[in-house]
């Protein structure tokens, strides 16, 4: 099987799904590396991929790796939950929508990037606090 599939590898059928089959096939292996590395390749060509982050997971840590698979089993869950809010935005009409982030919150912007979400420059925000009633 997996040789197989390598030879679609380079070819247009080449994309996440064909990376998380071949980490799944080289899971069940036992070649832990070779899945990892594939399954990394999946979630970096679809971040929202939640199964490949849960294949993922399982190989980290079965590799020992655990505060990787940690991550990797939280990306994989936030991943579904953006699937699942994107689909019932989808299912009410609405096209677009917006996030905010505290400048500073580097891990954030980069979880989004990955996502697919830009930065809109041209977008600035604005605030004040209610003022209190005179009495």
């Amino acid at each position: 099987m997996i040789s197989s599939l390598e030879k679609l590898l380079g070819t247009p059928r080449d994309g996440a799904l064909l990376r998380y089959s071949l980490g799944l096939e080289y899971a069940k292996a036992g070649e832990r590396e070779r899945a990892i590395e594939f399954l990394r390749d999946a979630v970096a060509r679809d971040p929202l991929y939640s199964a490949a982050w849960r294949a993922l997971g399982a190989s980290l840590a079965e590799a020992g790796r655990d505060d990787e698979a940690l991550e990797a089993y939280r990306r994989g869950i936030a991943a579904a939950l953006l699937r699942h809010c994107f689909a019932r935005l989808a299912a009410r009409g609405i096209e677009k929508c917006n996030i905010f982030l505290f400048a500073e919150n580097a891990e954030g912007r980069d979880f989004w990037r990955h996502a697919g979400w830009s930065a809109r420059a041209a977008a600035r925000r604005s605030r004040t606090s209610t003022p209190r009633p005179r009495r």
